[in-house]
């Protein structure tokens, strides 16, 4: 029972109604707003997510497991200034921002998730948990008085 499929929590407000219609309008290209891209693919029962997640550090990415539910957290947090010979800003930049996405692992051997990160992409390996087939059971029910 294996569903990768992303998990949000969506409260029905006008704010998150303003937030979908915004979306929708810009095509989802509101700056700050939207979730980083996931590529899932399978391959002999096992599965690989990748994380497109592009300047960040890894000491800024976060994988968590809280039962079924995988999460990946990343945040920004940049200060650049340039200053002139008097102490004036010439430029003065800051990024600030956090994503996450959560993913249902049901069915997901856990214990041996491998996680890498290289050139912007972070890649979970998802070992499929192998499940034993059994030959059905006979059994003989007693039929009561």
């Amino acid at each position: 029972m294996l569903n990768l499929i992303p998990y949000t929590k969506r409260e029905a407000n006008l704010f998150s109604f303003m937030d979908d219609l915004e979306r929708s309008f810009f095509n989802n290209a509101v700056s700050g707003k939207d979730q980083f891209r996931c590529d899932i693919s399978e391959k002999d029962g096992n599965y690989k997510l990748e994380a497109e997640l592009p300047g960040f550090d890894k000491k800024d990415i976060h994988v968590e497991l809280n039962g079924d539910m995988l999460t990946i957290n990343a945040e920004h947090k940049s200060e650049e200034e340039k200053k002139d010979e008097n102490g004036r800003y010439v430029r003065r930049e800051r990024r600030y921002g956090s994503f996450s996405r959560s993913f249902d692992v049901s069915g997901i051997d856990v214990d041996h998730i491998k996680a890498d990160y290289k050139n912007g992409v972070l890649e979970l390996d998802l070992p499929a948990i192998k499940l034993e087939e059994k030959a059905p059971e006979v059994r003989k029910i007693e039929i009561g008085d």
